[in-house]
């Protein structure tokens, strides 16, 4: 670990409204400038490389009734600070992260309230992060927010990577078009049809927001360290090219109850004029706080499959055990209901998954359907849906659990809601010791439909801080947490690491309702996974759905590229998500998935161009092996992986998994061809990869 340097400068400045303070991040290259507007309002601005980057914007909050929180300050004092420091990650794409920056604390006070404001901004080599912070105050102690003023003031017209916001999801597909262009498309975009929608009323785009200049500058926009607050989105002034933060209210319009003594998230932007530094930027992560788990030997990667997919195919199976929809939970007995014969979570069927892992390597078995409630999970409005410690008559717990650990293999519980949050944190502590009663230490979490308490949505306060009592809660029984339909996240499994990932995008699932388009995972990891790991469920072989008889749906990929997400993708929760059979259909290809690791000691974003493509290699933790993946659009390309991320002067061996010659997303997705070579560190590969299309290699030190 590197010695780290760490100093303060501290000093009262009396300054004069309009003066401005400038600082730089470590390399220099970024220079962010502080003033006090007329009318004492508080602006920032940021330029990299001498080129401005946000012009002069503003900084504050309005508060309720009526109350400016933005205006009429003035600065008490300055406080600077450096600092550079290596920690070590429980988890994640590299085993060691650099967390170095330069830091300006603006202490603020309103000339006529005496109300205090601090403004702590931090810049790093490769971006910003400033936060708000309110200090213990006689003159305040709670307020409510009407309105977040920050805004960030681009000042031309930026081709976006944006999805609209909206307070209850975040599975709207990824749109591409100038910020001009966004008004034109985004009614449309906004009728895709979601199990939860709460458009934002005004012009607005969810975070992260990833842009490019037409001169080649890329800017990612997000939050960090979302706790006890609500997600924020940005409203979009088209003309002027300003965005400004839009937080999530509860259906009474609040947007945020604050107690004096607390902060605000990190507002973030990476900025680079090199896309690939946007992938392997740590700022949104540095911006957390270190672990708040003290002992994290139990938090483990896993790689898993599951009894999930079969319910998307159309082939019949189903979560529910009967037919019956007059379901009342601790009332209803089952024993007396007649099965549907339809039901995939059954004892048989997940031994058979069972047995499949272990033969395998794999780590664990979701299972998802296994509890009761299923027939009757009306969203909204009932609040009693599930019982998270009764599973149906045809799935036996206990000779499952002794089964599974007979063969070293895990199962995964499943936790849906269908957003009755309410019911869920009564059945909470009892859900989790049948858990941890039962030998299961990771629980996948779903949050689909409207939220019940009916006042909030998905990504309001009150769900903020549900999520992370969830996870507080479940580090306490050891256990592991992966949600879905939760908000999207932005750095907190380093501060929680057993929150090991969450979905919060359009995942895998789509592509058997009304799709994913080539381009959709060429640019996940530039929005999505700026904030942490996606549970994508990648790996389906079969992606023509029609052989299962009821769905038409057709996957927007080559079987080549399934296996390039296992890299591209990043995650340390991997689910092979196809069936079992079509897995012994291709064992040759299947081969890559089961070699693949879910852990690493380093990773190399080799190339990367938002929308279009993305290659990147790993090493695996504590062993001589290395993974690519690379994938396209629907357009052809030639890839270039330089191989210097090797060791120099070693030899390797190459497992190439490509596109066919004539393989594409749309005809012959399943074409594919698999060769090995000898490798150096002083080689260069080029790959065809077809429209729609990617590759993977696995590579081994020769003995």
């Amino acid at each position: 670990m590197k010695k780290y340097i760490l100093c303060f400068w501290i000093g009262i400045l009396f300054v004069v409204n309009t003066q401005a303070q400038t600082f730089s991040s470590p390399n220099g290259q970024l220079k962010l400038n502080f003033t006090i507007e007329e009318g004492g309002s508080p602006y920032y601005s940021l330029g990299y490389k001498d080129k401005s980057v946000i012009k002069n914007s503003k900084l504050g909050f309005t508060i309720k009734p009526s109350y400016s929180y933005d205006s009429e300050f003035k600065v008490e004092n300055i406080d600077y600070a450096s600092f550079n420091k290596n920690w070590t990650p429980v988890w994640g794409p590299n085993k060691e992260v650099n967390n170095h920056y330069n830091e300006m604390l603006v202490h603020l006070v309103q000339q006529k309230t005496g109300w205090k404001l601090d403004v702590r901004f931090r810049l790093f080599d490769d971006g910003l992060g400033f936060r708000y912070e309110f200090p213990i105050q006689s003159e305040l102690r709670h307020f409510t927010i009407n309105n977040e003023t920050t805004s960030f003031n681009l000042g031309k017209d930026y081709k976006a990577f944006w999805i609209p916001a909206d307070y209850d999801t975040n599975e709207f597909p990824v749109s591409t078009s100038q910020l001009s262009e966004v008004s034109k498309l985004i009614d449309h975009a906004r009728k895709e049809s979601l199990a939860a929608k709460a458009p934002s009323k005004s012009l607005a785009v969810q975070t992260p927001l990833m842009l490019k200049s037409q001169d080649g500058l890329y800017i990612n926009i997000h939050e960090a360290a979302l706790v006890n607050f609500p997600a924020m989105s940005l409203t979009l002034d088209e003309k002027n090219f300003i965005l400004s933060s839009n937080l999530t209210p509860d259906k009474n319009g609040d947007r945020g109850f604050i107690q004096t003594g607390s902060v605000s998230p990190w507002r973030t932007m990476i900025i680079s004029d090199d896309a690939r530094k946007i992938l392997s930027s740590n700022l949104v992560v540095n911006l957390n706080e270190p672990s708040k788990i003290e002992d994290t030997s139990w938090i483990k990667p896993i790689k898993y499959i599951g009894v999930w997919w079969e319910y998307f195919t159309g082939g019949g199976s189903t979560w529910a055990y009967s037919n019956n929809q007059d379901i009342r939970i601790g009332k209803t007995d089952y024993t007396t209901l007649p099965p549907n014969g339809t039901h995939g979570a059954n004892t048989k069927h997940v031994k058979e998954y069972i047995d499949f892992a272990a033969e395998n390597g794999f780590d664990a078995v979701l299972v998802e359907g296994w509890n009761e409630g299923w027939e009757d999970n009306q969203a909204y409005r009932k609040e009693h849906i599930y019982s998270f410690t009764k599973a149906y008559p045809d799935f036996d717990v206990k000779e499952l659990q002794a089964y599974a650990k007979s063969k070293n293999v895990k199962i995964i519980m499943h936790h849906e809601t269908t957003s009755s949050v309410v019911d869920y944190e009564r059945q909470l502590n009892d859900g989790f010791k049948f858990m941890k009663d039962n030998g299961y230490d990771a629980v996948k979490t779903g949050y689909v439909g409207p939220i019940i308490p009916r006042s909030e949505y998905h990504d309001g306060q009150w769900m903020v801080n549900h999520y992370q009592y969830v996870v507080e809660t479940a580090a306490r029984y050891h256990i592991m947490v992966n949600s879905h339909e939760a908000v999207r996240p932005t750095g907190l499994y380093r501060t929680f690491p057993n929150w090991i990932a969450q979905e919060s995008a359009r995942g895998t699932e789509f592509e058997s309702f009304s799709g994913n388009k080539p381009d959709h995972t060429t640019i996940l990891p530039f929005t999505r996974l700026i904030g942490g790991p996606m549970d994508y469920t990648p790996g389906i072989f079969e992606g023509d759905l029609s052989v299962y008889g009821n769905n038409k749906a057709q996957l927007s990929t080559t079987l080549t590229k399934q296996l390039a997400l296992y890299i591209t993708m990043y995650s340390p929760l991997q689910m092979a998500a196809d069936l079992i059979e079509n897995y012994k259909k291709y064992p040759d290809a299947f081969q890559f998935i089961k070699d693949v690791a879910v852990d690493w000691d380093s990773s190399y974003i080799l190339e990367a161009e938002p929308g279009d493509y993305v290659t990147i290699a790993r090493k695996a933790k504590n062993k001589k092996e290395w993974f690519v993946g690379s994938i396209t659009d629907e357009n052809p390309r030639e890839a270039i992986v330089d191989l210097s991320f090797l060791p120099k002067g070693e030899k390797f061996e190459a497992t190439l998994y490509k596109d066919g010659k004539q393989a594409s997303w749309n005809h012959n997705p399943k074409s594919y061809e698999i060769s090995k070579q000898q490798v150096k560190s002083n080689q260069t590969l080029k790959i065809k990869v077809a429209p729609g299309g990617g590759f993977a290699i696995s590579i081994k030190a020769l003995k």
